[in-house]
């Protein structure tokens, strides 16, 4: 099939040349702007539009940013609760009740519910985390009201019918025999089992399959009662929305929805485990593995330090190319003796721990204490030897990624909901930018030796493991007298 394109362009921008019988037009692109010339990347940090913030009296608090170039806004609320608030025998409950808010309401049938999503052309989702549950629409800004009063209902007024829970079970079954085709979500699963053993944080966000079909709607009466009070809920917004709007409708809505008789109590610091799982199948055609060190929490001093560490160690993937040229020295090695297919590193971080590690996947089953190895000697690497030149390097690929992470109405709710509810204010990406830029290569070896430098350590492997080297060998790797 032949594409026919027109490009229109003044005459006069256009010069003419021929050759060889063949007639060839290039197009000079227009001098750019004074104004483009100068506008320069703290200017943009500057014009990024305020985060407004006002709290009910009753403790709901609302957060937005407007932007009236949006002819669409999301909109939604974050709790401050998620599997880690389950005990063992309601593990599962946040899950399951993120189901069953669109399974109707008291006032509107699900096909009702549905219909109304449809007719206004919105999309309405949730999900849950570990410590944090999300409801929010996206619709045009003349539909936000809907959106807040149908986020209203369906977590005021979800009947909980027995059936629509009896039907469900069946629905979150399958949904998790889905999540463990996912090899990725299994090891991290096992990461948070193993290295959170014996606490809450270590327990799936599914729940385990007994859980899931003994739920009862008591169960889940009695976490939304105990959790989803207005003190621990943000309706953030974002696009095209009128924070004073915003206000009206969340005093419409939620302004009547009681405080909580029960005060959240502080979940009790999870204890990191230096462990080690191993779950061999030896016709799985890839080997994955996963080491990790305890991190640090999203309000840490070192959170920032860390996350710069992440990016220096970075991530790969070997059928993206490049990787003998790329920053990352763990992805040169990797490429150069051929021991991994992909990697990446991670910083998980939560209200009061968290995950620092590697995550690898490879098809080189018989050389896996080689990709080991090379990860621990990165880790050691970065507590003693980091360069000015590369923590430069780092910290604008960080900058990049959080800012890019931001494109859209969706994203920049998430971020003000989740900031709102980690530090009890949104930072700009001026301030982010700011903290990031602070962070020093003395810095980074700092937050290495005291974190990752002869600590515990908790190892995952998946698939055919046979060749990992023993957790023993592995934790004397972390050790400064092993090199």
């Amino acid at each position: 099939m032949l594409r026919s394109t027109r490009i229109l362009a003044k005459s006069r921008a256009a010069l003419r040349t021929r050759a060889s019988g063949y007639s060839t037009t290039v197009l000079t692109s227009p001098a750019p702007s004074s104004a483009t010339i100068n506008y320069t990347y703290p200017q943009s940090l500057g014009n990024v539009p305020e985060t407004k913030v006002t709290k009910l009296a009753n403790g709901f608090t609302i957060a937005s940013e407007s932007n009236p170039n949006y002819q669409t806004a999301t909109v939604g609320v974050w709790i401050d609760a998620g599997s880690r608030f389950e005990t063992e025998k309601t593990n599962g409950t946040a899950h399951f009740l993120e189901h069953m808010a669109f399974k109707g309401t008291k006032s509107r049938t699900q096909v009702q519910l549905e219909t109304q999503i449809e007719n206004i052309g919105g999309h309405l989702n949730a999900y849950t985390s570990r410590e944090q549950t999300v409801y929010y629409a996206k619709s045009l800004s003349s539909d936000v009201g809907t959106s807040v009063e149908i986020l209203s209902d369906i977590l005021q007024g979800s009947t909980l019918s027995q059936d629509a829970i009896e039907r469900e079970r069946d629905v979150i079954l399958r949904e998790a025999e889905e999540v463990d085709k996912q090899k990725e979500e299994v090891v991290f699963d096992h990461l948070h089992a193993s290295a959170f053993q014996r606490s809450p944080l270590g327990r799936t966000i599914l729940g385990p399959a007994q859980n899931i079909k003994s739920i009862t709607r008591e169960d889940l009466s009695n976490y939304i009662s105990t959790n989803y009070t207005p003190d621990r809920m943000v309706l953030a917004a974002a696009g095209g929305v009128q924070h004073d709007a915003l206000v009206k409708l969340a005093e419409k809505h939620f302004g009547s929805l009681a405080v909580g008789t029960t005060v959240k109590g502080k979940q009790p610091k999870a204890k990191f485990f230096g462990s080690d799982v191993r779950a061999r199948f030896d016709d799985h055609p890839t080997a994955h593995v996963a080491l990790a060190v305890e991190g640090v929490s999203w309000t840490s001093p070192d959170y920032w330090a860390l996350l710069v560490a992440q990016s220096i160690i970075g991530s790969w993937d070997r059928s993206l190319g490049a990787a003998p040229h790329v920053s990352s020295k763990l992805a040169q090695t990797l490429h150069k003796w051929g021991l991994a297919n992909s990697f990446m590193s991670f910083n998980t971080s939560y209200s009061d721990t968290g995950l620092f590690g590697v995550y690898a996947v490879t098809e080189d089953r018989m050389h896996l204490d080689d990709l080991v190895h090379h990860i621990q000697q990165e880790w050691h690497r970065l507590a003693m030897s980091v360069t000015s030149a590369e923590v430069f390097r780092a910290k604008n690929q960080l900058k990049t990624s959080l800012l890019l992470a931001l494109d859209g109405t969706t994203p920049v709710a998430e971020d003000i909901g989740r900031q709102m509810l980690v530090y009890g204010k949104r930072l700009t990406p001026w301030e982010v930018d700011g903290l990031i830029e602070k962070v020093t290569a003395a810095d980074v070896m700092k937050v290495a030796r005291e974190y990752i430098y002869d600590q515990e350590v908790c190892m995952v492997g998946y698939g055919p493991v046979e060749s990992l080297p023993d957790y023993n060998r592995v934790r004397s790797a972390m050790s400064p007298i092993y090199y």
